[in-house]
């Protein structure tokens, strides 16, 4: 799977085409937003993607005032697709009444047509490319823009946009199922198992709904019934938290800081828990600066050599729960597991 979303970043070619149902299930939390608004999918091929059809055939249930979408075309000129009201005058607004009109560009979002677009708009929906995600949504910031966009889990863990999520300006929405999503992309062959396979789709692991807009999932509580013990939450050994493998098992009663897997972010309430810090390299102060001996994936010591395990957070290894150590600290000789990154949160009721 990151072998292929890898290939898609390197080559540009992520256009990943979402289903028709998924952003209806979605965008159906989401109604009172959208009244008396200008929508616009500026990372949409009208012909082919959903987010305009859906928009198109919803225009009076969503009360829209306009809806707008810009197709890229790479080094050709484009076109937008506009509906504003019932042009062939038959009662209803739907796809017949889309105006096409020429651009002087490619269509690329970042060009000054689309942007003037961007700012006459009010809510941004469509699935932008992977690739181009920090950019994108940068440009959503930059012009003060809500938004109700698809993009990776892993976006999570950069720099910038979590920055955004710690500040509570961007969260996620109600997502896909299973946080998989199946989508239409003309450049890969499906490599899903054959239980998850749907022909002419590829299966992507990982995507969300990325938002700005209050929804009510932000209000409900993580339930909590773990207690806290030494034994099952073992601390960091280079930074003060707890480490935490999956949501459901926070503890109700522990105080200080907890290590929380990203998924934590899909069930995150922002009035229950503080986000501190992001568990990754260079990002959260380590206070540990051990000389580390690096074991290979088969548990094999390599001779390469790090410090403070390369900045990223690790306990010491558990044969009973950890499959291979990570590193030997070569003055004591004790084994160490890395983590995988990690949201660092404290309980804002304790």
């Amino acid at each position: 799977m990151k072998e292929k979303l890898a290939l898609a970043k390197k080559n540009k070619k992520d256009e990943f085409y979402t289903q028709l149902t998924d952003i209806e299930k979605e965008l159906n939390h989401y109604k009172e937003h959208f009244k008396n608004k200008v929508v616009f999918c500026n990372c949409d091929d009208p012909k082919e993607s959903n987010f305009f059809k859906y928009f198109a055939l919803n225009f009076k249930y969503l009360q829209l005032k306009r809806l707008v979408a810009t197709h890229y075309n790479e080094g050709e000129k484009s076109y937008k697709l506009e509906i504003v009201e019932d042009i062939n005058k038959d009662g209803k607004i739907n796809l017949d009444d889309a105006i096409t009109t020429p651009l002087k560009g490619n269509g690329d979002f970042r060009s000054d047509e689309c942007i003037k677009i961007l700012e006459e708009s009010d809510i941004v929906v469509t699935n932008p490319p992977f690739s181009l995600f920090r950019e994108y949504i940068a440009q959503l910031i930059e012009y003060n823009k809500k938004f109700v966009i698809v993009g990776h889990q892993n976006a999570i863990s950069y720099k910038e946009i979590f920055q955004l999520i710690k500040e509570n300006k961007i969260w996620l929405g109600y997502g896909f199922k299973g946080c998989a999503g199946h989508f239409i992309n003309k450049f890969y062959e499906d490599y899903a198992s054959a239980s998850d396979r749907k022909e002419g789709m590829i299966r992507v692991s990982g995507v969300h709904w990325f938002t700005n807009l209050e929804i009510k999932k932000r209000q409900e509580d993580i339930i909590l019934y773990k207690k806290y013990n030494e034994e099952n939450y073992p601390k960091y050994d280079n930074f003060d938290a707890i480490n935490i493998d999956v949501t459901k098992e926070i503890p109700m009663d522990y105080k200080g800081y907890m290590g929380v897997p990203i998924t934590f972010m899909d069930k995150y309430n922002p009035e229950q828990f503080e986000i501190i810090a992001l568990g990754i390299v260079g990002s959260i102060d380590f206070t540990c600066n051990k000389k580390m001996e690096i074991f290979n994936k088969q548990g094999e010591l390599t001779g390469k050599y790090t410090f403070n395990a390369k900045g990223t957070l690790y306990k010491k290894y558990n044969p009973k729960i950890d499959k291979t150590p990570s590193f030997k600290d070569c003055k004591t000789g004790e084994l160490y597991k890395s983590i995988y990154a990690r949201i660092i949160i404290k309980n804002k009721r304790i």
